[in-house]
């Protein structure tokens, strides 16, 4: 049975401009930028522990069906790295796993479900433990990531960090 994550962690979105998403959801839910780059807009709550609460990400108006406007995917977090193992395999063998990353300031498997929504499981590096010089869309490495770390390490969101 598969260990259970510690609750959603963030959702991203398609949008049209991200600036504007980002200025709108700054006033509706006082949202603060925490990042940016010319297609992106990471944002979180000012009384969050998370890197980010919303992505937005620029998407052009549909016209093909292969990107609309709306839900990209919705994170889960899990507690450790060992975990995150846990999950890999199991997802590979489901066919669900689709991609994986090392963002830096988490590691994080890509997944569909059978009708093709994805969502993000990811281990979130508590924050004293991130590196300035941290690399960041890399490819993930958990062998190395459970000897720097630990494999049972909690995460940022778990209430043992």
């Amino acid at each position: 049975m598969a260990s259970p994550t510690l609750g959603m962690r963030h959702a991203v979105l398609w949008v049209t401009d991200p600036q504007r998403s980002a200025e709108f959801y700054h006033e509706a839910l006082g949202l603060t930028v925490k990042s940016t780059s010319q297609d992106a807009v990471f944002m979180t709550s000012p009384r969050s522990a998370t890197d980010h609460d919303l992505g937005l990400f620029r998407t052009e108006q549909p016209s093909n069906g292969k990107r609309a406007i709306g839900l990209y995917h919705i994170a889960w977090e899990l507690e450790s790295l060992d975990d995150l193992a846990s999950a890999k395999e199991r997802l590979a063998d489901m066919g669900a796993l689709v991609g994986e990353n090392n963002h830096g300031v988490s590691r994080s498997l890509y997944c569909q479900d059978p009708d093709g929504i994805e969502f993000e499981v990811m281990w979130e590096v508590p924050e004293h433990l991130v590196a300035d010089e941290e690399p960041s869309n890399v490819p993930l490495d958990l062998k190395a990531d459970m000897e720097r770390f630990g494999p049972t390490s909690p995460g940022r969101g778990s209430s043992g960090s």
